[in-house]
């Protein structure tokens, strides 16, 4: 099945994404709705665990399915790859876990999504001079912009992949390759592209991301990656039965963490949550993210100029491709966006309304590959 094959169909695309019944859905980068097969593998699994057990109607082989889904899609290896939840928790396990020196420097961006803000701006209490990036774009952030702010004292960057306002994606393998060969490890918030975009590790060293945006999976059910070589180096801030060697459920004399990426798992997983994760990896896969990525891209060509016609500015209108992204935001200076988003809400159109720190509000439209040119040029229409 092709993306093309599927908006010509329009029965199979209200029966694998129920929302297009009810609703133009054009919130993605915000929470998703969930597809049809994700929601029939989460009640399948629930159905299973209504019945005895629920560990063991989702054993650990289907436990390590996900994973290696998850590896294909990062270009990393499953054991790299810990199940704990939202990006915020992963985010911050990577901030409490890493050692620090009083006169170490992290560079972070302060107009990032918080979640992404915060746990780095904790570790001042350490001793840790938090930087905060200077750049002159809202979200535009270039690779001589990171370069250019860090020095022989820094000990991690961590940034997004994409900014969640101006849709603004940073090119991942260009700084990763710079910072890597200053030694500077590089912390990628990774949720606003993972699915969406090809969002690959290998010039990453951590990535958070949970499933619940353009990943099409359940609330909660995240990816944490970590790189084989520093596992060591992060210390697992929560610890559990799962994560620390227990013999027959005893703790033992010593505190002893599995060889990989389960060292960061430290109790029962959301199985329920991963069966969704995976249904939606597999949905994506099924595609192929680059097919994704291009119509995501086809979409912002339609919507960028047209938006501009009608009088609106656009952030990052003028964004190349490498750093374009499914993410169109939009505003008038005089308009009351507040009550446009309003209007748009109330016709079933659903959009995101956001605001930079100065106050200024925004429209946030992030369709996704199923979304159809006529649901795009309703929301115009509206416009």
């Amino acid at each position: 099945m092709t993306i093309a094959e599927l908006h010509s169909n329009e029965e199979l695309r209200r029966h694998e994404f129920p929302v297009v019944e009810h609703k133009n859905f054009l919130a993605h980068a915000g929470v998703c709705p969930l597809p049809r097969r994700v929601v029939d593998a989460m009640t399948d699994y629930s159905l299973l665990g209504a019945l005895g057990d629920q560990e063991e109607a989702f054993p650990g082989t289907r436990i390590q399915q996900v994973r290696q889904t998850a590896a294909q899609l990062l270009n990393a290896q499953p054991d790299e790859i810990a199940f704990v939840g939202p990006t915020s928790l992963g985010l911050s396990m990577v901030a409490a876990g890493l050692s620090f020196r009083k006169g170490d420097n992290i560079l972070i961006y302060h107009d990032d999504y918080p979640s992404n803000v915060y746990p780095w701006m904790a570790l001042a209490d350490k001793g840790v001079q938090v930087r905060l990036m200077n750049i002159r774009e809202l979200g535009r952030i270039r690779n001589i912009d990171v370069i250019g702010q860090v020095d022989e004292n820094t000990r991690l960057v961590a940034l997004a992949s994409c900014h969640f306002v101006s849709g603004w994606r940073i090119d991942i393998a260009g700084i990763g390759k710079q910072l890597r060969a200053r030694n500077i490890p590089f912390c990628v918030d990774g949720i606003q592209t993972l699915g969406a975009f090809p969002t690959t590790v290998e010039h990453v060293d951590f990535l958070a991301a949970d499933a619940h945006k353009w990943l099409l999976g359940p609330c909660a059910a995240g990816i944490l990656y970590v790189r084989k070589a520093l596992q060591e180096r992060l210390k697992p801030s929560v610890l559990g039965w799962h994560n620390v060697r227990c013999a027959n459920f005893v703790a033992q004399e010593q505190i002893v963490h599995p060889p990989d990426s389960r060292r960061f798992e430290a109790g029962s997983a959301n199985l329920v949550g991963l069966a969704g994760l995976q249904a939606g990896m597999d949905l994506l896969l099924s595609y192929g993210i680059e097919n994704i990525a291009a119509e995501l891209l086809r979409k912002r060509a339609l919507l960028v100029p047209e938006l501009q016609a009608k009088g609106y500015a656009v952030l990052g209108g003028s964004a190349p491709p490498e750093n374009a992204s499914g993410i169109v935001t939009f505003y008038m200076p005089d308009g009351d966006m507040s009550a446009l988003h309003a209007k748009l809400t109330e016709a079933n159109v659903i959009t995101s309304l956001r605001a930079s720190r100065a106050g200024q509000r925004y429209i946030r439209l992030s369709p996704h590959f199923y979304n159809t040119d006529d649901e795009l040029r309703r929301v115009l229409e509206l416009l």
